[in-house]
């Protein structure tokens, strides 16, 4: 069993190494990480610079670019081999709901998922690294089970996982979750640079919106494991109807609809 690690804290952060750690004496385990933290970089590729990989005293071989870069880079040459498992993380705080898409963690991970490898995001709830040694072990009984399933072949999945900073004997059992949603960010930051220029800074993430049962933020609050399998298809599939009739009218092929404002009126009579 091969398994390729990687996140968005960088190859030094203590998520990783704990990580490493934990999962080298369960498969061949190697790193290939960002020199430098990428958190929020989502699935960004570098296209218009060169990408440099290093090798630090440890192993962990370390690349000037993003999560994704790592991965791609990895999968399509540097390895030399198919690995098969992808994992990422462990990251300093929740990747949870809208969190997802802005990911670095979870970019890393599913840019192994589009190269068609299993692939699972970890992450703990709360920043500061508490209880990462325990978020490490669960991370390990969670590859681990999996592994002795036989879910790791073939076939790929893409798994987000989060893990409350608890002792490992806190942790309650694990939750099958849907993403919640997170209100809107909070306003960009302003300052005055010293040339007199106005730096922005972008804002936190917006609190908890649907924190409903059965969302990863509801589970993680009473104390669960919550695991969310994730998919690429964005197309908006309910609505495909809809805008089929509306492209219709668009190119010609359909007489256009009824007025708006007209229909309005007659149900206000």
């Amino acid at each position: 069993m091969k398994i390729l690690i990687s996140n968005d804290d960088g190859f030094q952060a203590p998520g990783i190494v704990a990580l490493h750690r934990a999962l080298q004496d369960i498969a061949d385990v190697e790193v290939v990480a960002p020199e430098h933290n990428n958190s929020a970089k989502s699935n960004a590729l570098t296209l218009h610079a060169p990408l440099y990989v290093h090798t630090a005293a440890n192993g962990f071989r370390y690349v000037n670019g993003t999560p994704a870069d790592c991965m791609h880079i990895a999968l399509t040459g540097l390895l030399g081999y198919r690995p098969d498992l992808v994992v990422s993380g462990i990251n300093n705080g929740a990747n949870m709901g809208d969190d997802t898409i802005y990911s670095g963690t979870v970019g890393a991970a599913m840019e192994g998922f589009l190269f068609g490898v299993p692939a699972i995001a970890f992450s703990q709830v709360e920043k500061g690294w508490a209880e990462l040694e325990s978020a490490a072990q669960k991370a390990r009984e969670i590859v681990g089970g999996l592994i002795s399933q036989k879910l790791v072949g073939e076939t790929p999945w893409l798994l987000n996982v989060n893990i409350p900073n608890r002792p490992l004997s806190q942790l309650k059992s694990l939750r099958l979750c849907r993403l919640g949603r997170r209100h809107a960010a909070e306003r960009v930051i302003t300052q005055d640079s010293p040339r007199g220029e106005t730096m922005y800074w972008i804002g936190n993430a917006g609190l908890a919106k649907d924190d409903a049962e059965g969302t990863d933020f509801h589970a993680t609050a009473q104390g669960h494991v919550a695991i969310t399998p994730l998919k690429i298809d964005l197309t908006d599939h309910d609505k495909l109807g809809y805008w089929g009739q509306t492209v219709a009218r668009l190119s010609g092929a359909l007489p256009a609809g009824p007025d708006p404002d007209a229909l309005a009126a007659q149900a206000a009579a």
